[in-house]
């Protein structure tokens, strides 16, 4: 892992881990004041959010936050479509938090841009669209740059709001971590996706084009494939029941479903601790159409299912044991406390996964070692997240 990390940072496509630059070189500190905002554009919600920042005495002193349904419409109309929906709800949002009180020194109002989607970026606040993901498919949106439209979108709205930083949930994770804890080397998301981000020397980065930042340091995003537990759990019971009839004669219709089955179902199925495995009865039956199973046959279920995620949660925490390794912060040689924050449904949801991926990190790193590594669980990185690194980057921040 560590070596193909390297190899990933000597040039573009000389590795299968992609080493994407996310062009943040300042992360938080915890004294940042003033009033920020940051938007989370993921899936078919996105949330607008304002935090009243305080320095380092009261850190996050007010945060508010909206959720927001995309109509199914937009996400495949027009890219104007999209973002003017996105910019008058931006708008409204600002207009009731902003009742009665007013902006001082006539500052244009700072956000922050989580955008979960594959971006190129070629600076901090820049990035084209290479393409869509989930449910989206707008097609004049490809190849745009996604904070132009934004910002085009909010000024049509007589919004005056600038965006400070374009980033992905991972960099909002690590920033938001990192706000609170100094130590926060990564930030890592396990969740439909996997991702990680840390902080790299920028002098470490050979393929890096164009002056190196200021502070010497560049955050860096390491993606690797989703993980599909559902998706292989099907596939395990598919095969099975083709050979060997394990569940008698059934219809295949359901099971031969890709994508049918998924990792919240085999989350619960492997977490029923019913003494005749009822939850395992009621997802086979409900979700394959596969009913009148034996209590033996639904303890190969299970076991599958363990075998599954115990497989993902050890390639995990191999992944994070090569990222710390990478920085010299695996507690071999360096003994500082290193945290490694984590956010997604899957490390959240699945305690069966985090449990088995932090014995793993243990084993991976050794007794002695693991004291200084610490795992813990980031909630709503990629909402701060966003609005902290607005702060980190904001233009007036070094203006008294």
């Amino acid at each position: 892992m560590a070596d193909e990390m390297c190899a990933g940072l000597e040039m573009e496509g000389g590795s299968r881990v992609k080493m994407l630059l996310s062009y943040v070189d300042k992360l938080p500190t915890g004294r940042e004041e003033g009033l920020f905002y940051g938007l989370d554009l993921g899936g078919t919600n996105f949330r607008v959010l304002k935090v009243q920042l305080g320095g380092n005495d009261k850190h996050v002193i007010s945060r508010e936050s909206r959720e927001v349904a995309i109509p199914p419409h937009l996400m495949s109309g027009s890219s104007s479509e999209l973002f003017g929906f996105i910019a008058s709800e931006l708008a409204k949002f600002v207009a009731d938090e902003e009742k009665g009180t007013s902006l001082s020194n006539g500052k244009t109002r700072e956000l922050g841009f989580t955008f979960s989607f594959p971006v190129r970026q070629r600076s901090v606040a820049s990035g084209t669209l290479v393409k869509w993901t989930k449910a989206f498919s707008i097609e004049d949106a490809v190849g745009k740059d996604v904070v132009a439209e934004l910002q085009t979108a909010m000024q049509k709205q007589g919004l005056d709001m600038h965006v400070a930083a374009l980033i992905n949930d991972a960099v909002g994770t690590l920033a938001g971590a990192r706000y609170y804890d100094e130590d926060v080397v990564a930030g890592v998301i396990f969740g439909t996706g996997t991702n990680a981000a840390y902080v790299e020397k920028a002098n470490a980065i050979p393929k890096w084009e164009g002056e190196l930042p200021s502070s010497g340091q560049m955050i860096y995003e390491k993606l690797t494939s989703g993980m599909y537990l559902g998706e292989i759990v099907r596939r395990v019971l598919l095969k099975l029941s083709l050979q060997s009839a394990i569940f008698g004669e059934i219809d295949h219709t359901k099971l031969k479903t890709h994508f049918h089955l998924r990792t919240p179902h085999i989350s619960a199925m492997h977490h029923d601790d019913t003494p005749d495995l009822k939850t395992v009865e009621e997802k086979l039956k409900e979700i394959l159409e596969i009913a009148g199973t034996s209590l033996e046959t639904r303890k190969m279920v299970v076991e599958i299912c363990d075998i599954v995620a115990r497989r993902v949660a050890r390639l995990a925490a191999a992944g994070l044991a090569g990222i710390l390794k990478k920085l010299g912060r695996d507690g071999s040689v360096d003994k500082r406390r290193s945290v490694i924050a984590i956010d997604g449904g899957l490390f959240e949801h699945y305690s069966k996964f985090s449990k088995c991926l932090e014995t793993t990190l243990n084993e991976l790193l050794g007794e002695e070692s693991s004291k200084f590594i610490v795992v813990k669980h980031a909630d709503d990185g990629s909402g701060i997240g966003a609005a902290l690194i607005a702060a980190s980057q904001s233009q007036y921040r070094n203006v008294e």
